[in-house]
């Protein structure tokens, strides 16, 4: 913030110190145009003014700099900065205002799960693969409902506001249904049809794009098992008893608006999942991290080096070990959550 007076008072003190013939005075319009990228419109007419100043102070020690010209000079980049000043202001307003918008959406779309259902921990990781973006196809959701808790995570194909709206869809089809169905294959068969609904109200040339990958887990109450029900998407990881386990769905399940091509499978697989155990679900975006030898990100053995760590240090360290394996930026977008059966007598939140 400061570079704009740092450069007016060097260059103010190599033309005062320096023969006349280098003329280093020419170079003061310079300052006002690089504090228009930098400050708002009244200090960047009080700089160009201050370097209007200074040359005319030279004028007095040095004759022939030709003062008119660099005068004339200073005052249009100066009107022409404030300009620009003026209009970069506006701009950031609005841009502003528009992050606040899609902040508002990035609530309503993937609003904070509960820290801890009944006998269940969770806690969710989002990335976004552009820096300036709140908001795409990767989404999850978690319900205390009467069969158990239910956890969905998914992955809309594409990107930008079409994937945002299918993603949308299909969270708020979750919300609805998976109060009232008792069996996953129910649920999932509603959020077919949601997704089917809302890629025929698109355009044609854009349908093709419009399908989802899901999973379903279903944590009963009372009951030491957890049910899921994985349609094309990435299988979950499985800690339990410093072991890692990854569960590949027995039966392939059709993703989300696939069952016109694929047909309508729906299989459901049930594991052990006792008090202590963790179950890591996540989009493909964790697995298709590359190093720079291109190289993916190895996620079974790392869940194997952190078998320990509780289900917020755990999307901590998945967060900074992500970013340190990609070299600072994800070519994708990045949801995970991290779930665990609490122990009779685990210390509170």
């Amino acid at each position: 913030m400061l570079s704009p007076v740092v450069v007016t008072l060097l260059i103010a003190g190599l033309a005062f110190s320096t023969p006349r013939e280098i003329a280093f005075s020419r170079l003061l319009p310079a300052a006002p145009a690089l504090a228009a990228a930098l400050w708002p419109v009244l200090p960047t007419v009080l700089l160009g003014t201050f370097c209007l100043l200074i040359m005319i102070g030279l004028s007095f020690v040095y004759s022939d700099l030709g003062t008119p010209y660099t005068a004339a000079a200073i005052t249009a980049v100066t009107l022409t900065a404030a300009y620009t000043s003026h209009l970069r202001l506006q701009r950031e307003e609005t841009l502003f205002q528009v992050r606040l918008v899609a902040d508002a959406a990035q609530k309503v779309l993937l609003r904070p799960l509960p820290h801890r259902v009944r006998h269940v921990e969770i806690e969710s990781l989002y990335l976004a693969a552009q820096e300036q973006a709140r908001i795409g196809g990767d989404f999850y959701e978690a319900a205390d409902t009467p069969y158990g808790v239910r956890l969905l995570i998914g992955d809309v194909r594409g990107k930008g506001l079409s994937a945002v709206g299918a993603a949308s869809a299909v969270i708020n089809c979750f919300r609805e249904h998976a109060y009232d169905q008792p069996d996953l294959r129910a649920v999932i068969r509603r959020l077919q049809i949601t997704m089917s609904r809302y890629s025929a109200a698109v355009p044609a040339d854009d349908q093709t794009e419009h399908f989802a990958t899901a999973l379903i887990a279903e944590i009963p109450h009372g009951d030491e098992h957890v049910r899921i029900l994985n349609c094309g998407h990435p299988p979950p990881v499985f800690v339990r008893g410093g072991e890692t386990h990854v569960l590949e769905p027995t039966l392939a399940s059709t993703p989300l608006n696939l069952s016109a091509l694929l047909g309508d499978h729906y299989h459901v697989d049930t594991v052990a999942f006792a008090p202590g155990d963790q179950m890591l679900l996540y989009t493909d975006g964790v697995t298709e991290t590359r190093d720079r030898a291109g190289e993916f990100f190895p996620l079974a053995d790392w869940a194997r080096r952190h078998d320990q760590a509780p289900p917020r240090a755990l999307l901590d360290r998945l967060h900074a070990d992500l970013l340190h394996y990609a070299g600072g930026r994800l070519d994708d977008d990045v949801a995970a959550v991290a779930v665990r059966r609490r122990r009779t007598g685990d210390p509170e939140r």
